[in-house]
C-alpha cells in the first residue's frame, strides 16, 4: 500500500498531548479512584463524617485567613462585612468539626431540597422543549432528581448519616471510570499514531 492511498489520521495531539506517553498513570489513578469509591460504599457513615470534618476544617482555615487579611484593609468601607463573613466561616467550620453528625444532617436536608428544586426546574424545561427533539432527557433527569430528593427527605434524619458519603463514593467511582476511558483513549491514539508513522515511513 503506497503512502498516497493511506488516509491520514486526524491530529489528536492537541487533545491528549503528552498524555499519550503517560496514559498509564492516569489509568492507575482511575483504578485507585474506583477502588476507593467501592470501599466507600461499604462505610458511608465514616466517609460522611470525615468529609464533613474536612470541609469544616477548610472553612475554619479560610475564615482565619480572611480575618488576618481584614487587618490590612483599614479604610475599606466594607471591611466590617469582610470580618463578619470571616467569622461566619469560622463559626460554621467549628460546628462542622465539633458536631459532624448535626452538620451532616443539616447538609443532607439542604441537598434534598436542592435536588427537588433541580428536578422541578428540569421538568419545566422539558415541557418548554416538548415540541423539539430530545425533550424527554430533561424530563427523565428531572424525575430522577426529584425522586432522589423525596427519597432522602422520607428517610431523614437517618439518611443524613450516610447520604453524603454515598454521593462521594459514587462520584469517586464515576470519576475513576471516566479517567480510565480517557487513559485508554490516549493509549489508542498513541498506537494509531505509531502505526500511521510506520506505514508512511
Amino acid at each position: 500500500m503506497s503512502p498516497d492511498n493511506v488516509n491520514p489520521l486526524p491530529d489528536v495531539s492537541v487533545v491528549f498531548g503528552e498524555l499519550e506517553k503517560n496514559w498509564g498513570w492516569l489509568l492507575l489513578f482511575g483504578i485507585v479512584s474506583i477502588v476507593l469509591g467501592t470501599l466507600g460504599l461499604g462505610m458511608t457513615f465514616v466517609l460522611t463524617q470525615v468529609s464533613v470534618v474536612f470541609f469544616g476544617a477548610l472553612l475554619v482555615v479560610g475564615g482565619v485567613l480572611q480575618l488576618l487579611h481584614s487587618m490590612k484593609c483599614r479604610g475599606w468601607k466594607s471591611v466590617a462585612w469582610h470580618v463578619l463573613i470571616a467569622l461566619l466561616y469560622v463559626a460554621a467550620g467549628l460546628v462542622m468539626v465539633l458536631q459532624p453528625v448535626v452538620a451532616s444532617l443539616s447538609l443532607t436536608l439542604i441537598i434534598a431540597y436542592i435536588l427537588i428544586a433541580v428536578g422541578i426546574m428540569r421538568l419545566i424545561m422539558a415541557f418548554q422543549m416538548r415540541q423539539a427533539g430530545g425533550w424527554w432527557w430533561p424530563l427523565i433527569g428531572g424525575l430522577i432528581s426529584g425522586a432522589l430528593g423525596v427519597m432522602i427527605l422520607m428517610e431523614w434524619p437517618q439518611s443524613g448519616l450516610w447520604i453524603i458519603g454515598l454521593f462521594i463514593a459514587i462520584e469517586l467511582i464515576f470519576n475513576g471510570w471516566t479517567y480510565m476511558f480517557v487513559a485508554l483513549a490516549a493509549r489508542s491514539a498513541a498506537k494509531r499514531r505509531k502505526a500511521q508513522g510506520s506505514v508512511t515511513a
